[in-house]
């Protein structure tokens, strides 16, 4: 089981899944209004016979639609910050699954299974099941069939290293057409706000996680790697480690970015001025810019590139 699950949020979302009374909304969909379109044809091959598929719709039926909610197992998803909390502008919330699991004790976890391709032990399963008939063979057809319409999706999504929730109606609310879920606060470990919030957004998240008595974190975008990674209250550094978010022993004593170990600077903030006058010295383009000619290089060099290119195509 994964420790902890985290779930991206825009900030104008912010009061809507963290209430003032300390209580957290978390919105839950069904298979059908799931995002991928093709998330339901990752089950049987449907390119099988009209029998096989009859009796595919005869014992499968429709599948159950039961509310789900989805999760990331990870915070540092760059284009999950980008698509589900404004282009790092809105925040994260982790949560303890083990918490989450003792709150709704008839929920259900599993992790997305990326593939761009039917089970094909499904696909044998219903052949066992429609050729031999064994009521086991039906049961394990309709059990993988569920368990692949909720937990399989393309390959195209796997970025977002997803797990999922499956939560019994009496355990969620309606309003208007949302379907809802309040999460105990105790469920909440961490908050992480984006490193491009506004002060406001900044403050309200900072206040958020003060009422929730939980961590809390912002991103950080370092200049020498692709990797993000965040500092707390304190300015202290941590990083998330596939599993957990520990504090690094070795950063910039300038920009606070990890660093190797015993590098007390990143490689970018170990550039001194001589290296700057080094660099410029070697640089061919001031000489040419100096003379007046790098415009015309420029021109000369377009001139080529674009022949070449054309010659090419």
């Amino acid at each position: 089981m994964s420790k902890n699950i985290y779930k991206y949020v825009a900030s104008e979302h912010l009061d809507k899944v963290l209430g003032a009374s300390g209580q957290v909304t978390l919105k839950c969909s069904y298979p059908r209004g799931f995002n991928d379109p093709y998330e339901l044809f990752l089950t049987i091959d449907f390119k099988e016979q009209p029998d096989a598929l009859a009796f595919y719709a005869e014992v499968v039926g429709d599948i159950p639609q039961l509310p789900t909610t989805c999760f990331s197992r990870s915070p540092i998803v760059v284009p999950m910050w980008a698509h589900y909390a404004q282009s790092q502008q809105g925040f994260v919330i982790e949560f303890s699954e083990a918490m989450l699991a003792q709150s709704f004790p008839k929920s259900g976890f599993g992790d997305v299974d990326y593939r761009d391709a039917p089970d094909e032990d499904l696909t044998d399963m219903l052949h066992r099941a429609s050729v031999i008939g064994k009521p086991r063979y039906l049961y394990l057809l309709q059990k993988g069939v569920f368990s692949a319409a909720y937990y399989t999706k393309t390959t195209c999504w796997s970025y977002e290293h997803e797990r999922r929730m499956i939560v019994r109606e009496s355990e969620t609310r309606r309003t208007d057409d949302l379907i809802l879920m309040d999460v105990p606060k105790e469920c909440v470990t961490a908050l992480f706000c984006g490193s491009r919030a506004s002060p406001d957004t900044v403050r309200a998240i900072r206040a958020k996680a003060d009422q929730l008595g939980c961590k809390y974190y912002e991103l950080k975008i370092g200049r020498s790697s692709a990797v993000p990674f965040f500092v707390n209250f304190g300015g202290e550094t941590f990083l998330f480690n596939g599993t957990d978010i520990e504090q690094t022993s070795y950063i910039c004593v300038s920009c606070k970015e990890p660093t190797a170990a015993g590098s007390e600077q990143c490689s970018l903030c170990q550039i001194e001025d001589s290296d700057r006058i080094a660099a410029a010295d070697r640089n061919v383009f001031r000489a040419l810019a100096h003379h007046g000619l790098l415009d015309e290089y420029i021109a000369g060099m377009n001139d080529i590139s674009r022949g070449v290119t054309e010659r090419d195509g």
